[in-house]
């Protein structure tokens, strides 16, 4: 078959695949998988290079479906290339099929799971410098937008840091078909609004209609010879091909019947040998080693600063580790690892939302990423940790400046919910260190744990409490007082606090066991099964959702039943020295004082 002519009729059948996936399972979004099928239909049959019994293989083009709700055109360009059998297309959205209602890496073929819009951008700009600086291989980068989405500001930090990266082996390819789900889009048909956005950013941008393949082939090999990355701006029309429905607002995620097939001339069996990619072997970066930190007892060092000690001497162990940072390296102490392996570290800038995209583009690539910023900013990038669990991504974070203990930069700096939002991922592993040891003992754990791991740091110096060999598995807690009258438990700052809190109740006779939870999730349910005192939990966070929470689950879990006074932050902070806030806060050595003594006095009542 002629060469177009196989491109339009793949086309086609990628449009009846759409509508027939969508029709058996009484839902889904055909006509927006109609508007881009001769953009994905060129795109497989003559400009991927992509070994599908392969899929992990690094010299795989990257194609990334950032509109992920055009699920039914990505699952009919797995059955065209012939690695998706008709029967299992057919179980499109059923319940315990691989064919979810937006893509997820339970197929081998998709690297992420996308559907949550403006975020294939910018994981694909995270592969795309993976592939450039990191892996050194000539892979491209092929990321499928939808013009709705390019209202989302997570697109225009992709768009800014692929032009900054020089990223020439990334190209989107934006399908502008004008609707969204309720109506006319920003911009609508303004291709020329679109195209001068990108090009304010320093991209090569060409305008095309995204039904004339001709057009579509010239512009793909277009991106492939510029040496910056190219956004194609495609003109099309949602439902392309069936009369009824093309360009007709209302058809939004709507399925169509019987007569779309005939009208698009019927269902078509075409299957595209995809071209392998090029030869090459992924760049592995010289181990140089680098002598674990070790920090004296009583001794005094922040955790930030363990952190960026911890992650310099990894980075000498082990190539491939990758740092990221939001222009805070000097805070986080990831400028540690920076001088050490500058080759491996990556400045994101204020952007956290390509921060924890690029990490979940290079954790697809084989790379330990790991991420820094403040505890605080970290809520911007929520929703792309969120997804990254839907990816089964393993991405490392790392919060610093966490609580009221920062003292005087004030609230807007004060992590105070962090705990919370990263218990609350599925799988995901919280820690809080009290100290330096401690610290990079966690981090060296965090390098092979599997999943999204968040590693809470503080600003300030504290005492070094533990010895450098001493063991810190996750999951696990550290009994650091024994004391039969009353548990305080802690970990980070209040750690200390409940430590000197200790001290003064000893002076008046009572006996207070001091318990480090430094593992937040998973939590040590059965040391706290095993307290047979009057619990008082102390945090450095909301009482929402934190350690005392989980405190409290973890002995419900364990059907305990036991006097537990929480201590949190309950009031909104300001700005003030350390210790005067957390004095306001109630969660210093004084108050904590007052809740154990009086939590002793009342009594024990375990069941």
């Amino acid at each position: 078959m002629e060469e177009r002519k196989l491109w339009r009729e793949l086309g086609q059948q990628l449009r009846v695949d759409a509508v027939r996936a969508s029709a058996k399972a009484g839902s889904g979004h055909p006509t927006s998988s109609m508007s881009a099928a001769d953009l994905a239909a060129v795109l497989l049959a003559a400009h991927l290079r992509y070994d599908f019994d392969a899929p992990d293989d690094p010299r795989n083009d990257r194609l990334v479906f950032s509109k992920g709700h055009a699920s039914p055109l990505v699952y009919g360009l797995f059955r065209a290339a012939g690695v998706l059998s008709e029967e299992e297309f057919g179980t499109y959205r059923q319940f315990g099929s691989r064919l979810q209602g937006h893509p997820t890496p339970v197929l081998p073929w998709i690297d992420v799971a996308t559907g949550s819009l403006g975020q294939g951008l910018p994981i694909g700009v995270g592969m795309a410098i993976g592939g450039k600086r990191l892996n050194q291989l000539p892979f491209r980068v092929w990321v499928i937008c939808g013009d709705s989405e390019m209202a989302e500001g997570s697109m225009w930090e992709a768009a800014e840091h692929a032009a900054f990266y020089e990223l020439s082996n990334l190209t989107a390819i934006v399908d502008v078909n004008r609707l969204g789900q309720r109506g006319e889009t920003m911009h609508g048909w303004d291709l020329a609004t679109h195209t001068r956005r990108f090009e304010a950013f320093g991209w090569h941008a060409i305008e095309i209609d995204g039904h004339d393949v001709g057009e579509i082939d010239a512009a793909y090999r277009e991106a492939e010879a510029s040496d910056r990355p190219t956004a194609i701006v495609a003109r099309t029309v949602k439902g392309k091909g069936y009369a009824k429905v093309e360009n007709e607002n209302g058809w939004h995620g709507k399925p169509l019947d019987e007569e779309a097939i005939e009208e698009l001339g019927g269902i078509r069996n075409l299957t595209i040998t995809v071209a392998k990619p090029e030869a090459g072997s992924s760049h592995e970066f010289e181990l140089t080693g680098g002598e674990w930190p070790s920090y004296e007892l009583g001794s005094k060092v922040s955790t930030r600063k363990a952190y960026g000690d911890a992650l310099a001497a990894l980075g000498g162990e082990d190539g491939k580790v990758v740092v990221l940072d939001g222009e805070v390296s000097n805070s986080t102490f990831a400028e540690l690892f920076k001088d050490a392996h500058p080759d491996r570290f990556l400045e994101m800038y204020i952007a956290e939302q390509q921060l924890v995209a690029a990490a979940v583009g290079l954790h697809v690539l084989g790379w330990k990423p790991f991420c820094s910023t403040f505890a605080a900013f970290l809520s911007r990038a929520y929703d792309f940790v969120r997804m990254a669990v839907v990816s089964q991504a393993t991405v490392r974070l790392c919060g610093s400046h966490a609580g009221v203990s920062i003292g005087e930069d004030g609230p807007s700096q004060m992590g105070l919910e962090d705990l919370a939002t990263f218990r609350a991922l599925n799988g995901s592993t919280v820690l809080y260190p009290c100290d330096g040891n401690q610290t990079a003992a966690l981090v060296r754990a965090m390098a092979e744990l599997d999943g999204i791991s968040y590693l809470r740091t503080t600003r300030g110096d504290t005492p070094v409490v533990y010895g450098a060999d001493d063991d810190f598995p996750v999951g696990g807690s550290k009994t650091l007082r024994e004391g039969n009258d009353v548990a305080i438990v802690a970990a980070g700052i209040t750690l200390h606090e409940a430590l000197a809190a200790a001290e003064s109740l000893a002076e008046e006779g009572i006996e207070a066991r001091v318990v480090d939870c430094y593992s937040v999730k998973p939590i040590d349910g059965a040391a706290l099964a095993d307290l047979r005192t009057p619990i008082v939990v102390v945090e450095d966070h909301r009482p929402e959702g934190g350690l005392g929470e989980a405190v409290l689950s973890a002995l419900a879990e364990h059907g305990v039943s036991t006097p537990v006074t929480r201590l949190a932050v309950r009031d909104l902070p300001q700005s003030g020295p350390p210790a005067a806030l957390l004095a306001a806060a109630r969660i210093d050595a004084a108050h904590i004082v007052e809740a154990a003594r009086a939590a002793a006095r009342a009594g024990v009542g375990v069941s």
